[in-house]
């Protein structure tokens, strides 16, 4: 065959190969909340669940609930830095704590993100609402960078932005960078316009919807991370949900939530999307302080259900969120997985589910989830989870084993380690088949278990990874692994 020929027919092939197989992939819809405990979702938490989440119990009705999920961290950051790199945050130069915006990406340009995978695969992508992985804006006027000057200083209209979603794997973007700059709205690269912060949520909801109506023609699939700005502070529900709950206006807001929620799964049952669509729902981390936790457990609402702790804390309340997975055709309606996973293996499922590879130079902490789907064991190569809490404070957790390089809670909730007794344990041990609620600390009894687990813990830091894969490093050359004693773990590989 001429050579000019057989190189045309093979590029032919080629092309309707990626076309079927891009037919052929799911839609993924990836909605992740903002702050919502584990005890915030009324059908993970029947009895002391208090606030109505009809929209949610409805997606875990007809899908699959995990109830032994994680953030990659307890706070914001960390947490999704590790859903689009398949890595944990604590590799890089986040230590502990979160971004401030107006500073590099922490997401490095070389690196390929679940979005930028999924570009590569056919995909068209879009991220909505809170970015909080750190980017840069460029002066309107100047085009320089601008400091960040203060907690609430806002960049000017008109800012470009050169680090940001779309320069990290993803077609279009709107939202806001975190929090305290919520009023500043970004399209794309671009500071377009400042609006309240009441205003964030509907825009969100409405965007989400709208982006979904532009694909109903389309041949591409999508994948869309819609990150919502609530149930967060400022807790600002919309007047029409205002004392909708009857326990405050957190209780309101996660209503509100639930209400987004439906809203979008609506959209994708009324545009008939739904035989082909992947939804994952789930929160970054557990109920915040800003809650008034205590208020609402005088009124019966726990809102990390039978779990220790809250938002910024090691113990499980920190760390352990809801997760729902709806594929028809794939999950069975109705059904649970106790097995093990963590918010970072987002990655290694999308490769799985589409057949192919990760990328080299990824997902160093990602295992695919997708067997569990079916109801099948999950086939992992990481001996365990890490876990982190606001103040950096580690520990790792088995099948049955949890491992706290902490006296206290690291994090928010007392005691604080600076309100422990100084004679008290290094750290903490809880056997999570029997002491889900880490009551009954077994530091002292279980020496064997403790060195085990530790050692796997160093590892795993060491190594650069917590698969089984190529070589990696870390960012940084040590890792402070006890934040209180001991010393810092030398990496194995310096960049």
């Amino acid at each position: 065959m001429n050579y000019r020929i057989y190189s045309t027919l093979t590029a032919l092939l080629s092309t309707l190969a990626s076309a079927v197989a891009a037919a052929a992939a799911p839609n993924i819809v990836y909605i992740i909340c903002d702050d919502l405990g584990y005890g915030d979702v009324h059908c993970l938490n029947p009895v002391h669940g208090k606030i109505p989440t009809p929209n949610i119990d409805k997606l875990a009705s007809e899908g699959m609930v995990f109830t032994d999920a994680h953030s990659g961290s307890s706070v914001c950051t960390p947490t999704r830095y590790g859903i689009m790199t398949g890595r944990y945050a604590w590799r890089t130069r986040l230590q502990g704590g979160v971004v401030q915006g107006f500073a590099p990406s922490l997401i490095a340009p070389d690196r390929t993100t679940v979005a930028g995978f999924a570009k590569q695969q056919g995909y068209v992508t879009a991220a909505l609402g809170k970015w909080h992985i750190d980017f840069q804006y460029c002066d309107p006027e100047t085009g320089k960078t601008s400091p960040h000057m203060a907690k609430k200083n806002l960049p000017p209209v008109g800012s470009t932005i050169p680090d940001g979603p779309v320069n990290r794997g993803f077609d279009h973007y709107h939202g806001f960078h975190h929090s305290g700059h919520m009023q500043a709205v970004i399209e794309d690269d671009r500071v377009v316009e400042y609006d309240e912060v009441i205003h964030m949520l509907p825009r969100l909801q409405h965007k989400a919807v709208e982006y979904l109506h532009s694909r109903t023609d389309a041949h591409e699939p999508f994948f869309l991370y819609f990150a919502l700005s609530s149930p967060h502070s400022p807790i600002v529900p919309s007047p029409e949900w205002q004392g909708k709950s009857e326990l405050g206006t957190y209780g309101d807001f996660v209503m509100q939530t639930d209400h987004v929620v439906g809203e979008v799964c609506k959209a994708v049952e009324e545009l008939g999307m739904s035989d082909n669509t992947l939804i994952i729902f789930t929160s970054d981390n557990g109920c915040s302080k800003a809650a008034g936790i205590e208020k609402l457990a005088e009124q019966g609402h726990l809102v990390s259900a039978n779990l220790r702790g809250s938002k910024a804390d090691i113990w499980d309340g920190g760390h352990r969120i809801p997760f729902v997975v709806r594929w028809p055709g794939v999950v069975a309606p109705g059904s649970h997985c106790d097995q093990l996973i963590c918010l970072t293996d987002l990655f290694a499922t999308v490769a799985d589910a589409l057949g192919t590879d990760t990328p080299t130079g990824t997902c160093e902490d990602s295992v695919s989830f997708l067997p569990a789907l079916s109801g099948e064991p999950i086939a992992s190569t990481r001996s365990g989870v890490v876990h982190h809490s606001i103040s950096g404070h580690f520990a790792y957790r088995t099948d049955k084993w949890k491992l706290v390089l902490a006296r206290g809670s690291g994090g928010w909730t007392s005691p604080r380690e600076n309100q422990v007794s100084s004679d008290a344990p290094e750290g903490q041990l809880y056997n999570m088949e029997t002491d889900v609620g880490e009551q009954h600390n077994l530091y002292i009894q279980k020496p064997e278990v403790v060195q085990e687990l530790l050692k796997q813990l160093e590892s795993d830091i060491r190594s650069g990874r917590s698969t089984d894969g190529p070589p990696a490093s870390n960012d940084i050359g040590k890792v402070k692994i006890w934040k209180s004693s001991r010393q810092a773990v030398p990496n194995l590989r310096s960049n």
